[in-house]
């Protein structure tokens, strides 16, 4: 039992140190203009597809848009990509996100995704933590395709909302994962 437990610690160790090299020379060679743009043209497809994103938009003080991640993995698996935090539909700042997971599962995924802060309390946990871990974030309310479009003011309570959409690829499993958004300096 001690020796799976270290093989497993290896190979999430591993995944997590590979994810952050790749998150952090992606960071560094990101041009701003270009995911600025893929940013609005996700949220903007997300609110054509999903009217009760629209919804949420509206009453958001903030909004963070991850336009592509790309996620793969053979037992051990990661994901990354760059996102950016729009207030009052201005751009505020960029974002990264990475993950890392170890279990069954197998292949290759792109996705996007956007985070809805509705209070500024939320808004203001999240700028200033040192890098949000999505999955440990109890207040977080993942939203399915057939939810949203029943999605309206008095269902949109909740502190923070996340749509997972454009997904594309195949990736199967069961793993044990964990994500990190930092701040892009």
């Amino acid at each position: 039992m001690s020796t799976l437990r270290q093989i497993t610690r290896s190979f999430l160790l591993a995944a997590l140190a590979a994810v952050s090299f790749i998150g952090m020379s992606a960071a560094s060679a990101a041009d701003k203009a270009l995911l600025t743009q893929d940013a609005e043209a996700a949220l903007q497809s997300l609110y054509k597809t999903h009217p009760g994103a629209k919804t949420l938009g509206a009453q958001a003080v903030g909004v963070l848009v991850f336009p592509k991640i790309v996620r793969a993995g053979f037992i051990v698996g990661g994901s990354g990509g760059e996102g950016v935090l729009f207030k009052k539909e201005k751009v505020h700042s960029y974002y990264s996100s990475g993950s890392a997971s170890v279990g069954l599962q197998a292949g290759a995924q792109s996705f996007a995704y956007a985070v809805f802060f509705l209070t500024e309390k939320d808004l203001k946990d999240f700028q200033n933590s040192k890098g949000w871990d999505i999955g440990a974030a109890p207040t977080v309310v993942v939203i399915d395709a057939g939810a949203g479009k029943e999605l309206n003011t008095t269902t949109g309570k909740k502190g923070v909302y996340a749509f997972v959409f454009s997904q594309e690829g195949l990736m199967a499993g069961m793993a044990l994962q964990g994500q990190k958004i930092t701040k892009i300096k």
